[in-house]
């Protein structure tokens, strides 16, 4: 028999898990991780303020008196160096490979209102390690753009000073903050997955099986 169970701190932990999935990827793709100082463009009508942003393999720029945004990583990581930095390639790969991870803990945070275990093991505390390992992977990925800040691409928006670590005329934009949210509430999730496999395992839970109840809603 199959039986639905949805208790208040499971849902929350579903709720968290999406959460802390959603604002890492949203980061991602966003091309405002760093923002460069205001910039004077001039156009045909004048002169125009426009502040260039950079994300891990995409830009935004002004191009024909117009906004511009697009990837610079055209080869993917077989991308020139001098183009698309190593330390942002690798930063990439694994930020990209924690999604992957996360987005497996999301799929299981749905199952888990019917499906409680695999093989024995509970799927809460499966999806708990595999959120602690999209953590660690989300951590090198973290560190690892900093370390590209000395690149070309980032000295021409931020200054020949720019170096790893150090921004020079630039400042961290809401993406890179997005994504560190992300990163945190990852490890909240992995922390709080114990407390729903125990809320879905209570003794209340296994009362209302005994009732014979299939869909099982506790707070």
């Amino acid at each position: 028999m199959c039986y639905v169970i949805v208790t208040g701190r499971s849902l929350l932990w579903t709720l968290l898990s999406l959460a802390a999935l959603m604002a890492v990827l949203s980061g991602l793709i966003t091309p405002r991780w760093l923002v460069g100082p205001p910039t004077i463009k001039d156009t045909k009508n004048g002169t125009e303020l426009y502040t260039p942003t950079v994300g891990i393999f995409n830009r935004c720029t002004r191009l024909f008196g117009k906004t511009h945004c697009a990837n610079f990583n055209v080869d993917g990581f077989a991308t020139d160096s001098n183009v698309f930095p190593g330390c942002w390639k690798a930063s990439l790969f694994f930020l990209s490979a924690g999604l992957a991870a996360m987005s497996v803990t999301v799929i299981a945070a749905l199952l888990g209102c019917c499906v409680q275990s695999i093989g024995r093991k509970s799927i809460f505390n499966l999806a708990g390690v595999a959120q602690a390992v999209a953590g660690i992977l989300y951590l090198f990925g973290m560190i690892l753009y900093p370390a590209g800040w000395g690149a070309e691409r980032v000295q021409r928006i931020c200054g020949p000073e720019a170096d790893a670590f150090y921004l020079a005329n630039c400042s961290l934009g809401w993406a890179f903050y997005s994504a560190a949210i992300g990163v945190a509430l990852t490890f909240v999730c992995a922390a709080f997955s114990g407390q729903a496999e125990k809320s879905t395992a209570s003794d209340k839970v296994q009362d209302k099986m005994n009732e014979g109840k299939t869909l099982i809603c506790l707070a």
